[in-house]
C-alpha cells in the first residue's frame, strides 16, 4: 500500500488517500477531545465544494448552538465529521445518515461507533490503541481491536475492507502486529459473576416465580455460562446464599423456612422464597437492588423532615446508576465548599469526613446534584459545556438516567406510603425532564411547550392557565408563533374559526379568527 505523506500527520495522509480514491473511512481515537481534533485538523486539509446545508443542519439541532455544534458544523462544512457519545441523538442520527449517503467521508470517532452499525466504511483507521484507565494509559483488549477493524468494508457496502493501524516507530509496528494481528483474542466472562447483575436477575427470577427454593435457584445457575466457567460448585452456591441473604434483609424477599424457630437442614432447600410487594415492583423497575434499598433507605430520612429538589438530586446522584459521576478536582474544593454551605441543610447523605475513603465519592456526588441543579435553574446546553465539561448528548443521557431513578423513588414512596413525599417528587422529575425553574411549571401542563416557550410566555407575564385564556390571540402569536398559539387556545377550551369572504380558500390570517 502507497501512501502520499504530504503532511507529518500518517492519520491524516491515510485519511486524504481514502478520499483521492473515492472511499470513505471511520477513524478511531480514544478520548472524545481527539475525535474533535482529529475531525477539525482533517477538514483543514480538504479543498473540494462545501456541504453549507449539512453543516446548517448541525447547528439546529439544539435551541442555541454550543461550541460543540459550531465546531461540528465547521467540520461538516468539508464532508469530515466527529461522532461521539456528547453529541446529541440528531447529531448522531444526521452524521451516521450523511455517510450512508456518502455525502460525508470520514470519521473522527470514539469507540461506541464499533458496536453494531452498518456503515460503508471500506477503511478503519486506528489511530489510538491505548486508553487511559484504573492503571493509566494501557493497550485496549484485542476483542475491541477486532470489533473495530471489522468495520471496514461490510458486505452490504464493499467486497473487501482496510484495516490500517497508525505506529509511531518500526518497534512500535512490531509490537502492535505482535499483540493484535498475530494475538488471541481473549476470553469471555459471564456477566452473572458481576455483584449488581446478579443481585437483580437473582430478584427478577423470584418476582417471576421462575424459582421457587434453594434447589431450584442452584439448580438454575448450575447451568449458567457463569457455573461453567466458575467449576466451583460450593463457593459459587456460597456466593448466591450471600445474595439471597441481602434480597431478604433488604425485605425484597421473604423465605418461608426462616419464618419457622426451627428448621432442619433438609428443610431450608425446601423453603420457598417469595418476593414482597417492594421486592416485585424493584425487579420490574429493572434497578439493582443495592441501588433501591440505598432509595428506601433515603425515603425513610427525608419522610421525618422537609427536603427540597437538591435533596433529591444529591440522592440519585450517588447511585451506581448514575455514573460516571462527575469528579471534582482539586481546584473544585472551595466551589463546592461553598455549594455544601449553601444546601447543608438539604442533604440526606452527611458531608463525610475529610479523611474517610468516601469522601472524594461524596464531593463527586455534590458536584453531579449542582449539575443537575443548575439544568433545573434553567442553564443552557453551552454554559453546562463550558462550566462542567458535559457536552449536550451526554447531558441527555444523564437527564434520562435522573428521571428513570426519580420515577423510581415515586413508585417506592408509593408502596411505602409516604404520602408527604410525593408532591415534591413530581414536581423534581418534571423540573429535570425539562430544565426550568418551579415558576414555569403551571404552563409545562400545555402540550408543545417546553422550557423556551414557557420562559418565552412567563415573560410576558402569561404564567398559569388563567392567563392563556385571558391571553389576546394576536399576542400569543406574536410570542409563540399562529400555529401553537392556535393550539394552547385550544387546549383552554377557545375555538377560533372563520373565514373572511375575500380570501382565497385556505387563505387565514390572524384577523379572521375568532371564538
Amino acid at each position: 500500500m502507497k501512501i502520499a505523506e504530504k503532511y507529518s500527520d500518517s492519520t491524516i495522509n491515510v485519511a486524504l488517500d481514502t478520499i483521492e480514491k473515492g472511499k470513505q473511512a471511520i477513524i478511531f481515537v480514544n478520548t472524545k477531545n481527539s475525535a474533535e481534533k482529529t475531525a477539525e485538523e482533517l477538514s483543514k486539509k480538504v479543498k473540494d465544494k462545501e456541504f453549507i446545508q449539512l453543516a446548517e443542519s448541525a447547528l439546529k439541532s439544539l435551541s442555541k448552538p454550543t461550541r460543540q455544534c459550531e465546531r461540528l458544523a465547521r467540520c461538516l462544512k468539508k464532508g469530515i465529521a466527529f461522532h461521539h457519545a456528547g453529541l446529541t441523538s440528531k447529531q448522531k442520527e444526521l452524521i451516521e445518515d450523511n455517510f450512508r449517503e456518502k455525502t460525508i467521508r470520514i470519521i473522527a470517532a470514539t469507540p461506541t461507533l464499533a458496536a453494531g452499525l452498518e456503515l460503508p466504511a471500506f477503511r478503519v483507521i486506528l489511530k489510538d490503541l491505548r486508553r487511559f484507565g484504573p492503571r493509566g494509559l494501557q493497550y485496549i483488549p484485542v476483542l475491541e481491536y477486532m470489533q473495530m477493524s471489522g468495520r471496514a468494508g461490510r458486505p452490504t457496502y464493499d467486497d473487501k475492507g482496510e484495516a490500517v493501524i497508525i505506529a509511531s516507530s518500526e518497534s512500535q509496528k512490531e509490537e502492535l502486529t505482535e499483540r493484535y494481528i498475530n494475538g488471541e483474542p481473549e476470553p469471555i466472562f459471564s456477566k452473572l459473576a458481576v455483584e449488581p447483575v446478579l443481585r437483580t436477575y437473582l430478584l427478577s427470577l423470584i418476582a417471576a416465580d421462575f424459582v421457587t427454593t434453594k434447589k431450584d435457584i442452584f439448580a438454575f445457575f448450575a447451568k449458567t455460562f457463569w457455573a461453567h466457567q466458575f467449576k466451583d460448585t460450593h463457593k459459587l452456591e456460597a456466593i448466591i446464599e450471600r445474595t439471597l441473604d441481602l434480597l431478604e434483609e433488604w425485605e425484597f424477599i421473604r423465605s418461608s423456612s426462616k419464618q419457622e424457630d426451627f428448621t432442619a437442614a433438609s428443610e431450608l432447600m425446601d423453603g420457598r422464597y417469595k418476593a414482597t410487594i417492594l421486592g416485585k415492583r424493584v425487579a420490574e423497575l429493572y434497578v439493582d437492588p443495592y441501588t433501591a434499598h440505598f432509595l428506601v433507605e433515603m425515603l425513610q430520612k427525608a419522610a421525618s423532615r422537609k427536603i427540597s429538589d437538591f435533596s433529591i438530586l444529591q440522592v440519585i446522584s450517588s447511585t451506581l446508576e448514575i455514573r460516571p459521576q462527575l469528579r471534582a478536582r482539586v481546584k473544585d474544593h472551595d466551589e463546592l465548599q461553598g455549594i455544601l454551605l449553601e444546601f447543608n441543610d438539604d442533604l440526606l447523605i452527611k458531608e463525610p469526613s475529610i479523611y474517610e475513603p468516601e469522601y472524594e465519592d461524596f464531593l463527586n456526588g455534590i458536584k453531579t446534584a449542582f449539575f443537575f441543579h443548575e439544568w433545573i435553574e434553567e442553564k443552557n446546553e453551552e454554559y453546562l459545556l463550558e462550566t462542567f465539561n458535559v457536552r449536550p448528548g451526554e447531558v441527555r443521557v444523564k437527564l434520562d438516567i435522573a428521571d428513570w431513578l426519580i420515577y423510581c423513588m415515586e413508585e417506592i414512596t408509593r408502596i411505602l406510603q409516604f404520602k408527604s413525599l410525593m408532591p415534591m417528587l413530581k414536581k423534581a422529575r418534571v423540573r429535570v425532564k425539562n430544565g426550568v425553574k418551579e415558576e414555569l411549571l403551571p404552563l409545562l401542563k400545555f402540550r408543545n411547550i417546553g422550557r423556551v416557550r414557557a420562559r418565552k410566555l412567563f415573560k410576558n407575564n402569561i404564567k398559569d392557565v388563567k392567563g392563556v385564556k385571558e391571553a389576546d390571540l394576536m399576542k400569543l402569536s406574536q410570542i409563540l408563533g399562529k400555529n401553537i398559539a392556535i393550539d394552547i387556545k385550544k387546549q383552554v377550551g377557545q375555538e377560533f374559526k372563520g373565514v373572511k369572504e375575500n380570501k382565497r380558500k385556505g387563505q387565514i390570517s390572524l384577523k379572521d379568527y375568532h371564538e
